[in-house]
């Protein structure tokens, strides 16, 4: 009897290590049957050429080599609203299933949490799947403005381009410096992308940007850095970048209390930075392999020289990471949304 139960006790051992065995490669297989032939979209909040965009289609470029099935990926424009419109669309519209990505404005979150009406999402019900680099933001002046520091910005009014209305960053930086440090920006919003108030500096037509990505910068207008076309006015990031050393950071400038923990919030988003996330309600199985796929990306030597060849700098955050930051930014306290909303409200 003693015998028959230790024999029954092994098959029972046996057939628990089988399913363990099969079960992982059953689920990749489920994933890998799922996506062979299949297209994945990856909508674009913003038009060609800024820093979303390049660094989009970089990833795009050998993220579907690293999920099972090898799906293609093929990058489209969805421009608007500061990148709303994708972020809308991917919400509300888009299959359900994993055959859609999206890269929109890192500051998501905050348009939710400070109750914008163009916001049709739940941010922390996206799936988020990785920002391939974490950056620091900088406020920049053209060569010919005359406006070299902060300090210069408070003596006069100074014109600066964004593509929508704060809270998207490029309109949000310079609305916030008004009140707290007493500059004198005035935003001029409408401008499709990154790309389009560029070339409106370049014209004379505006006098600086609210918001680029250092990094973003760096790859796609290295001539302005060596022909020094820009001022580089303050940075926003948890710290400074090593290339900028004597560039203040906003928090450096602002006070205490609200000010600075709002400042503190603000500058948590660049790690969010140029974030791909996908639809609600993905499957679990295809959830994990778009993560895992982007991390794979992320150590791929030829994705890593590309991004190199480019002048792009990989600093990634993993998907887990950017939910937790997306969850910590939609628990900011009231009394710091508060102060926000008053700003963009124009209330200060």
């Amino acid at each position: 009897m003693a015998h028959r139960q230790l024999v029954l006790r092994c098959c029972a051992c046996l057939s628990l290590a089988w399913a363990a065995l099969t079960t992982a490669p059953a689920l990749a297989d489920s994933v890998s049957d799922f996506y062979t032939g299949k297209t994945i979209s990856l909508y674009i909040g913003f038009t060609q050429g800024g820093g979303y965009d390049v660094y989009a289609r970089t990833v795009a470029r050998f993220l579907g080599r690293h999920i099972p099935g090898n799906p293609t990926i093929v990058p489209r424009q969805m421009p608007g609203v500061g990148s709303l419109t994708a972020a809308n669309n991917v919400y509300n519209v888009a299959p359900r299933d994993g055959t859609v990505l999206a890269t929109a404005d890192q500051a998501l979150a905050v348009n939710e949490f400070v109750n914008d009406p163009a916001v049709r999402f739940h941010s922390d019900k996206f799936v988020w799947i990785g920002n391939p680099n974490a950056d620091v933001n900088i406020v920049v002046t053209w060569h010919t403005s005359g406006i070299k520091t902060v300090a210069d910005a408070t003596k006069r009014e100074v014109t600066m381009g964004a593509t929508a209305p704060a809270p998207n960053t490029s309109a949000l930086y310079p609305k916030l410096m008004n009140p707290m440090l007493g500059t004198k920006f005035r935003v001029i919003t409408g401008y499709p992308g990154g790309a389009d108030i560029d070339l409106a500096m370049e014209r004379g037509e505006l006098d600086g940007r609210g918001s680029n990505a250092w990094a973003t910068l760096k790859a796609t207008r290295p001539e302005w850095i060596k022909d020094r076309k820009i001022n580089v006015l303050a940075q926003i990031g948890l710290e400074r970048a090593k290339d900028l050393p004597d560039v203040p950071l906003l928090t450096d400038l602002v006070k205490g209390g609200n000010d600075r923990a709002l400042v503190l919030l603000l500058s948590a988003t660049t790690s969010v930075g140029r974030p791909l996330f996908s639809t609600p309600d993905v499957p679990p199985d295809r959830i994990a392999a778009l993560r895992n796929a982007f991390e794979a990306t992320m150590r791929d030597p030829e994705f890593l020289a590309a991004a190199a060849k480019s002048g792009l700098d990989v600093n990634p955050v993993t998907g887990a990471q950017l939910q937790k930051m997306i969850d910590d930014m939609l628990a900011t306290p009231r009394p710091v949304a508060e102060r926000l909303k008053a700003i963009i409200a124009g209330r200060e």
